[in-house]
């Protein structure tokens, strides 16, 4: 076997805190070989990477779930563009489900919303409902 085969193999470092006897060894991050600068992961730069790191995110709450659903579903609808994609496009069936899956929410947690959010939702259906209907309409 000549050298160059030898080398692509595998090699295995045992990062064990302890060896086989108990005795502690060196922290495995000390016993480690180091990697070449090159192979390293380096942190995206650039302004669009700035951006995703500093952003405001919204709330993490029940009305930003569902206008986010109802965001999916106007680009379903074709009636926004949606993020990446040059164009709209439309996916009536998967509108629907995602339709579906709101009135679900709404069956499910009946009682359970602050009159806020029970609004918002019924808001919501009711105009994007109307919207279905009209493109499918519009297509026939």
């Amino acid at each position: 076997m000549s050298d160059s085969d030898k080398k692509q193999g595998f090699t295995v470092n045992d990062r064990r805190s302890f060896s086989e006897g108990g005795d502690a060894r060196q922290s495995p991050a000390a016993s480690a070989p180091e990697e070449p600068a090159a192979s390293k992961s380096q942190p995206a730069s650039g302004p669009s990477s700035e951006h995703w790191r500093t952003r405001e995110l919204p709330p993490a709450d029940f009305s930003t779930f569902i206008l986010s659903l109802g965001s999916s579903i106007l680009i379903h609808l074709g009636q926004v563009e949606a993020p990446g994609e040059g164009g709209r496009q439309r996916d009536l069936p998967m509108a629907k489900h995602t339709i579906d899956l709101l009135n679900l929410l709404r069956e499910k947690t009946k009682n359970n919303l602050s009159k806020e959010e029970d609004e918002l939702l019924e808001s919501l259906l009711y105009d994007l409902r109307l919207r279905y209907v009209e493109v499918v309409k519009a297509g026939s």
